[in-house]
């Protein structure tokens, strides 16, 4: 598991182990590449030992990019794994691939947001409209090409607008936690798109299943060694950020403090994020966690490591 500390990463990491799926993670000193290689050597060899010759899979939930991000930011990331997946092929895949599997957490926002007519599918034409779309399009091009090359069985999940416990709080993304961070503190909350701005919120929980019931299918032999399949993990339920407010401040007991600004990253955000899954629907077929639910969940946490001295 390569991201394992993050929001993503983290409830991955739980719902494999709660299958009793053994899981190895590493600490990558991203701030250092010289340092961040070796650490995924060191990983590579762990894993190949633990396979022991038999079936092994990587899961890289890793990404500190957001839509704001530098393009040079972006690009010392997109560098970094693309040394990580030539480590991998040299020590993982030096008897072939067959045997492997990898997921590579992508961005639906980021590759569909200035496409047109949605809902928006794996067959939709993608479209970004900032250079982190366009790193992801080139991440999800480099695990594709690595699979052609090596045989590895791939999946690239398009993820909607994750949220959840265990949000980056530093971060400028995610709003629900955003509202909730700013619920404790009194702090107003920058919006800088339409209130009728559509978006799918995903609870981290239920894209961490969708993950690990992909990488269970894709190791069925209907998938061949070396093919990449591209699924959107989402909710598929649309909900405005009107809408997101008013959760919240059922939640809250009063209304967030809502101030509507500009931002000269909003010409990069979508109007209309809606996302339907034609992909493997049956893992698809799982009831997702309520809007309500999820934002309580969240607000808990927040509180928790307020009360910590950690927000």
């Amino acid at each position: 598991m390569v991201g394992a500390g993050g929001l993503l990463g983290k409830a991955v990491v739980r719902e494999l182990q709660s299958r009793g799926v053994p899981v190895l993670t590493s600490t990558i000193p991203w701030s250092d590449p010289e340092s961040a290689l070796e650490a995924f050597r060191a990983g590579a060899e762990r894993l190949r030992e633990a396979a022991a010759s038999g079936p092994w899979t990587v899961a890289w939930c890793a990404g500190a990019g957001v839509t704001g991000t530098s393009p040079e930011a972006l690009e010392a990331e997109l560098s970094l794994f693309a040394q990580a997946l030539e480590v991998f092929e040299e020590i993982l895949c030096d008897a072939g691939g067959q045997d492997g599997a990898m997921f590579l957490a992508s961005s639906a926002g980021g590759v569909y947001a200035g496409s047109s007519t949605p809902p928006f599918t794996e067959h939709s034409p993608v479209q970004p409209l900032a250079p982190y779309g366009f790193a992801k399009l080139r991440a999800e091009a480099a695990v594709a090409d690595f699979a052609r090359r090596t045989g590895v069985r791939t999946l690239v999940g398009r993820v909607s607008n994750l949220y959840g416990p265990g949000q980056n709080l530093r971060k400028p993304q995610g709003l629900i936690s955003v509202f909730a961070k700013a619920h404790l503190t009194g702090a107003p909350v920058s919006v800088y798109v339409s209130l009728d701005t559509l978006r799918d919120y995903l609870f981290v929980d239920d894209a961490s299943r969708l993950v690990a019931d992909g990488l269970d299918r894709l190791v069925r032999p209907d998938v061949h060694p070396g093919e990449t399949v591209v699924k959107i993990l989402a909710s598929q339920r649309a909900d405005t950020i009107g809408n997101l407010i008013g959760a919240c401040r059922a939640i809250f007991k009063r209304r967030p403090l809502i101030i509507l600004g500009a931002s000269p990253f909003a010409k990069a955000q979508a109007h209309d994020l809606r996302l339907k899954s034609v992909v493997w629907p049956e893992l698809d077929a799982h009831p997702v966690t309520p809007l309500a639910v999820g934002i309580n969940n969240t607000v808990q946490e927040v509180q928790r490591l307020a009360l910590a001295g950690q927000l």
